[in-house]
């Protein structure tokens, strides 16, 4: 696989290929498999995502605190907030849906992690419903996903334990900002542009879960990422570029991560799990677990 997004850039243009096609073409030599097959692996991942907002969207799941569940379906039904019946709200919907699943022990997908789950099967799904695209094309854009979130994990990382947040709803954010963008007929290039511009504005994003349980604020931080995402595919195709190139932004991504505290990188001692507020909570939760645990 590639070490810099540019460099797959370039033979993708120079090809008159896209993105996919390159990822595709690699992992089929990577690992000795025909193309058709990666694209079956691929294909399965996607319903198991749709599988999951499904789930997550009814609003009948708690995770084993009681902090995170029904809030997917409360989005989803509510008709008065003023992005209601548009794809924003939607997607924050399918991410926040996603990340409950996940909450409750249920089967997902990490994309690239279960931390940051949630942003990349709604930003696909609920771009392709709107837009009317086909499976074949939102299993190529899951991947170049894929070839992105190998580069991060080459150039920085993808782990909230070593990078912060940052390393992974931030990743996932731009994983899913590039591939939908070439998905929406977006170009290599300007694909490029989608993971800059969206990664550009989640450096420093600190892991902070209370308790250290994958549960408040990561759900949420997935819809929020989702909307990072979003912005940076509008402005990706509107033909914004960003000055910095997108590998030196991974790479930022990564130097912040390595100089990032301790208490910011998912040990819980630091951020929104050290508030007062927090610590009561993760204590009052971490018993109750305990305690139906026998």
């Amino acid at each position: 696989m590639y070490k810099a997004l540019a460099d797959a850039i370039a033979e993708a243009e120079s090809s008159n290929m896209r993105l996919a096609d390159v990822a595709l073409n690699a992992e089929s030599r990577d690992q000795g498999r025909p193309v058709e097959e990666i694209r079956a692996v691929l294909k399965r991942a996607l319903d198991v995502m749709r599988s999951a907002i499904e789930q997550g969207s009814v609003g009948d799941l708690k995770s084993a605190s009681g902090l995170v569940g029904g809030d997917a379906a409360k989005l989803r039904n509510d008709a008065h907030g003023p992005l209601a019946d548009t794809v924003f709200r939607e997607i924050l919907t399918r991410a926040l849906a996603v990340q409950e699943v996940n909450a409750a022990m249920g089967v997902i997908v990490a994309a690239p992690t279960a931390g940051g789950a949630g942003v990349l099967p709604a930003i696909l799904t609920g771009l392709a419903k709107q837009k009317n695209v086909p499976d074949e094309k939102v299993v190529d854009a899951l991947a170049t996903a894929g070839l992105i979130g190998a580069v991060v994990a080459e150039r920085a990382s993808l782990s909230g334990a070593e990078g912060g947040c940052q390393a992974e709803t931030g990743a996932a954010a731009g994983m899913a900002a590039g591939a939908a963008t070439e998905m929406l007929g977006g170009t290599p290039s300007q694909a490029g542009h989608a993971v800059a511009l969206t990664m550009q504005g989640m450096l420093g994003l600190v892991c902070d879960p209370l308790g250290g349980l994958v549960e408040l604020p990561c759900v949420f931080r997935n819809a929020t990422g989702s909307a990072m995402a979003l912005a940076g595919i509008e402005m990706a195709m509107a033909g914004i570029t960003f000055a910095i190139p997108v590998d030196e932004v991974i790479d930022v991504m990564g130097e912040i991560g390595r100089e990032m505290d301790v208490r910011y990188r998912e040990t819980a001692g630091g951020g929104l799990a050290a508030t007062p507020t927090g610590r009561r909570l993760a204590k009052e939760r971490l018993y109750q677990i305990k305690r139906s645990d026998g």
